[in-house]
């Protein structure tokens, strides 16, 4: 059934990606049911003086096939860049349009892809200019790494993509915003398939960030005792890596050449706090999440299961979960994947997206670890611990919001 004035659908046919929890959703799936944090010390930090955390989540190891990824092929890639292009490669396979070069160079399909910023490293080599006032190490690719749309400028070219281009480098909302606005491409009839979704590399300059802010967490002896969302006795958010990307494409068009359909995007909102940049306001986030529902013409009581943003720190737990109350009540589970991989930043609106698939179509849903005092403070809810929940659900809602005061909000539908 048609649920938007346009008459179009849009499902996911292709899934994949790169996270501290692995790269297979097989493997995925088996740590969050082992309730298997990834979060660890990372040595390389511990020189570095005024840091106050050194804890991270890298992502898990992945191959680069020789033949595909190569000096010139990569040329212009940082890691944040090779991330998104592995990621896409594993979901362009799934849906099997991998070889499908004359489909995707036909300027119907698009890329909606994001990050937090640049490869890191060539952001310092611009940085070193204007401290040493020598270009040194700077070369012809230098700008390519760093721009904000590394990720989607190579995902083109190495793929060779005509159709619209979508940046959204809107930190942590950089991937499920590239999820929607490829949504919107697809059901406007601008194109007939868009790949999706968003990346981030772990780097200390990030980790920096939230330490100077006082949101990292410091639990350098428990690693595995952290994040902590929702709990009361959270000390802050553990910085994770990882890229991923979704096939999305117009439902006649998946139909028509036999697609294996994941699930079906029907619905999405996005707006903004338009109140403070780092301190986010619950009222605009109620209002994203009903923007979802009622593109997708469903009433609160249809979600089923609702993806947490859950980052572990104070002001951000807080104003999520009373969001989430005021438009659910108190009966819709939730929980947060952030528990077991940190806060992959660009990547984690799709990252989660894809788990949460995972997840309904497995009919279980992972809890939050680590979570075992519910913040009085917090949003009243029906949060999962434990060994996580055997639940089936028709409709599930990812949440994610940014710094800025962006706010999203995605909700998928169960297909056979």
């Amino acid at each position: 059934m048609s649920r938007n004035a346009s008459g179009k659908r849009v499902v996911v046919t292709g899934m994949g990606g790169i996270s501290p929890l692995g790269c297979r959703w097989d493997e995925i799936e088996a740590r969050l049911r082992a309730c298997e944090n990834t979060v660890r010390v990372i040595d390389d930090w511990r020189d570095i003086k005024r840091l106050n955390t050194c804890l991270g989540a890298p992502a898990a190891d992945f191959v680069l096939p020789p033949e595909r990824y190569n000096r010139k092929t990569m040329r212009s890639m940082g890691r944040v860049a090779i991330l998104a292009c592995r990621a896409t490669e594993f979901a362009l396979a799934d849906a099997g349009l991998l070889e499908e070069t004359a489909f995707l160079t036909s300027g119907r399909v698009g890329v909606s892809y994001g990050s937090s910023a640049g490869a890191m490293d060539a952001i310092v080599g611009f940085a070193r200019l204007l401290d040493t006032r020598e270009v040194e190490g700077l070369n012809a690719s230098s700008y390519i790494r760093m721009m904000p749309h590394t990720t989607v400028a190579n995902i083109a070219v190495f793929y060779g993509i005509t159709g619209r281009m979508h940046t959204t480098s809107s930190a942590c909302t950089s991937g499920s915003q590239g999820i929607g606005y490829a949504y919107e491409s697809i059901l406007h009839g601008h194109a007939d398939a868009m790949i999706a979704g968003g990346a981030d590399e772990l780097s200390v300059a990030t980790v920096a960030v939230f330490d100077t802010l006082y949101a990292a967490s410091t639990k350098d002896a428990t690693p595995r005792l952290t994040p902590r969302p929702y709990d009361r006795d959270r000390d802050g958010l553990v910085i994770g890596e990882g890229g991923c990307t979704l096939i999305l494409e117009e439902y006649e068009r998946a139909r028509a050449r036999g697609a294996r359909i994941h699930a079906e995007l029907v619905g999405y909102g996005t707006n903004c706090d338009g109140a403070h940049i780092t301190q986010p306001r619950s009222e605009t986030q109620a209002i994203c999440m009903r923007l979802a529902l009622a593109s997708a013409q469903l009433p609160p009581e249809a979600i089923g299961y609702v993806s947490g943003h859950g980052t572990a720190t104070e002001l951000g737990d807080i104003a999520e979960s009373r969001a989430t109350h005021e438009v659910f009540g108190s009966r819709v589970p939730i929980s947060s994947i952030k528990s077991y991989m940190g806060h992959t930043l660009g990547a984690a609106g799709s990252l989660e997206a894809w788990m949460t698939i995972g997840m309904m179509r497995a009919n279980w849903f992972a809890p939050t670890i680590n979570l075992e005092n519910v913040d009085p403070r917090c949003g009243e809810l029906d949060y999962i611990t434990g060994a996580g929940r055997g639940l089936e659900c028709e409709y599930i809602m990812s949440n994610n919001f940014a710094f800025g005061g962006v706010n999203t909000s995605l909700i998928f539908r169960r297909t056979p």
